[in-house]
């Protein structure tokens, strides 16, 4: 019996713990956590440990401040309320479709992957299928440099350091490409994954400042051309920019 409420506790307070981050801080310290759920910082370490090594917490190296983990989205993909960020912002994602016409993605990014957390699917007979919760490389794609040219500047430069590089001047090369994406305020993707794809992508910001997720639109190379990509660049932002509105 005193082993069962001993664990009962210690999910009690990993769940206190998750709490935390319902407050309008997405950051904090492990001495903001063990002042807020009232317990000594080496149970706090312990729990947020745990919480980390599931993928439910994660511990950015250069702050030592800790986060919700992309568990968090993936578990709410999977559900039907309609408070959750993807649901709150699938009217938006919607709308957006019916503007453009092709499948509209929320990506979030996990480590050196990036997660699809919602998805609207055209209404053309020939598109792009985008099931949800799927991992994809942070190094490819529209969304993924979205990810990382908007991330702040520590952070990404910690993923940069992290990828492969096929030779020497391509990190160099890469980075400019970040650059440039992040004074267009957009990027694009032509067949970098997947033969015959294209997408754009913008970022959604909060009201920090700080990049949550990237909102995509793709659809075939052959109807989403550099010329449609450019003309419906702005339509994306303007709704990305709504999303974070929304988001707080």
């Amino acid at each position: 019996m005193d082993g069962q409420k001993l664990t009962v506790r210690a999910v009690e307070r990993a769940l206190d713990v998750l709490s935390c981050f319902t407050a309008s801080d997405t950051d904090l310290s492990l001495t903001d956590i063990a002042a807020r759920v009232q317990l000594h910082k080496s149970t706090v370490h312990r729990l947020l440990a745990s919480l980390e090594s599931k993928e439910y917490i994660v511990r950015d190296p250069g702050t030592e401040k800790y986060r919700l983990g992309f568990r968090i989205w993936e578990l709410a993909a999977n559900l039907a309320r309609g408070d959750e960020p993807a649901q709150i912002l699938l009217p938006e994602m919607e709308k957006l479709r019916d503007q453009v016409g092709e499948t509209i993605s929320l990506y979030v990014r996990d480590g050196l992957e990036r997660i699809r957390i919602q998805a609207v699917q055209s209404n053309q007979s020939i598109r792009r299928v985008a099931p949800v919760g799927v991992r994809l490389p942070i190094a490819v794609g529209a969304s993924s440099k979205v990810l990382i040219a908007f991330a702040e500047p520590q952070l990404r430069q910690s993923i940069l350091d992290q990828l492969t590089w096929s030779n020497e001047k391509e990190p160099q090369l890469f980075l400019q490409q970040l650059d440039e994406i992040y004074k267009a305020g957009y990027a694009t993707s032509m067949e970098e994954r997947e033969s015959g794809a294209a997408a754009v992508a913008a970022p959604i910001m909060n009201r920090a400042h700080k990049i949550v997720a990237a909102l995509s639109v793709s659809g075939p190379s052959s109807r989403l051309d550099a010329q449609k990509m450019k003309e419906i660049a702005p339509q994306i932002m303007s709704a990305a920019k709504r999303m974070g509105t929304m988001l707080g």
